[in-house]
């Protein structure tokens, strides 16, 4: 299993950014997918997840009508679309297949800086 985060940056507060999780070594049609992010000093926390096929989605409610996830399944890969950036929205994202159990993900996460 493989996970393969991208798309991370420095921005400014009001914009966005689109995340990316390349999955290679399972069938990743199969498996729900979440977003996960932690911010410096702190814990994890979820932020999204989305069915293996791709119609029940789930958001924390401090990025919800901010963020958006979604998937595409043929590419194996995940998306985080974000907009409306906050300096509070400042982590390390993760993706993490299926039922997330609150340890820390293997893959290496991307970070997103959000600062004037």
């Amino acid at each position: 299993v493989q996970l393969v985060e991208s798309g991370g940056g420095l921005v400014q507060p009001g914009g966005s950014l689109r995340l990316s999780c390349a999955a290679s070594g399972f069938m990743f049609s199969s498996y729900r997918m979440n977003w996960v992010r932690q911010a410096r000093g702190a814990g994890l926390e979820w932020v999204a997840s989305i069915n293996s096929g791709g119609s029940t989605i789930y958001y924390q409610d401090s990025v919800k009508g901010r963020f958006t996830i979604s998937r595409d399944n043929p590419k194996n890969t995940l998306y985080l679309q974000m907009d409306s950036l906050k300096s509070e929205d400042t982590a390390l994202y993760y993706c993490v297949r299926g039922d997330w159990d609150g340890s820390t993900p293997r893959s290496q996460g991307t970070q997103v800086t959000v600062s004037s």
